[in-house]
């Protein structure tokens, strides 16, 4: 057991000194992917309708980031519109399928950590997120639905595995703080805990 452990020891210690380049300040990236928006599983009531639950959506992705000092960025992330089916359950009425779209650029200021290995740079990050939907229908004939836009914290941490000194694959995760005032029929209905969690992989260039 005290073999292994030391061997155990010495392999980290090992990799911990193949010190990575830093990201140095003034360095763009680009990053062209695909997200996955996976909502949180308990979406909370609209007054006396339950949201059931909120479907999960794939669509293209396109971040950049700039690092304003060495290993440190500032990101701006960008999608195509996600599409959403929201089923909702109506008090004598039943289920019901109603829809949203939505946009969720987030800006986040990010750190590089440069002393794991030279071909894994792992990050962190915490930032701002703003969603817009749009597009929205209810599922009930006569009865209007508007999702209110919404800002908050954004939550981020990935992987960057290096092809070569330029590029890289990069396997992320977003945790988003939405939950969007709802108004039904123009009166405010409550707010939907969306709370997604966003998981990509993208094919990342450095400048």
């Amino acid at each position: 057991m005290i073999k292994r452990q030391a061997l155990l020891m010495a392999a980290v210690a090992a990799g911990l000194s193949m010190t990575a380049m830093a990201e140095t300040a003034g360095t763009w990236t680009v990053g062209v992917g695909v997200g996955h928006v996976e909502p949180d599983s308990k979406n909370g009531n609209l007054g006396d309708i339950r949201i059931d639950h909120i479907d999960p959506d794939v669509r293209p992705t396109l971040t950049a980031e700039y690092f304003v000092a060495d290993n440190v960025g500032v990101e701006l992330l960008a999608a195509l519109p996600f599409h959403h089916d929201i089923i909702i359950d109506i008090p004598n009425v039943g289920m019901r399928e109603a829809k949203t779209q939505l946009l969720p650029p987030t800006l986040s200021l990010q750190y590089h950590f440069d002393n794991v290995h030279a071909n894994v740079k792992p990050f962190v990050g915490v930032g701002a997120n703003y969603t817009t939907f749009f597009k929205e229908r209810s599922g009930v004939e006569g009865l209007d639905m508007e999702i209110k836009d919404s800002w908050g914290v954004a939550g981020h941490a990935g992987i960057d595995f290096k092809i070569n000194e330029t590029d890289a694959v990069r396997l992320d995760a977003r945790y988003i703080d939405l939950e969007p005032d709802v108004k039904l029929g123009g009166e405010d209905a409550g707010t939907a805990e969306i709370n997604p969690w966003v998981y990509g992989i993208s094919y990342v260039q450095r400048f």
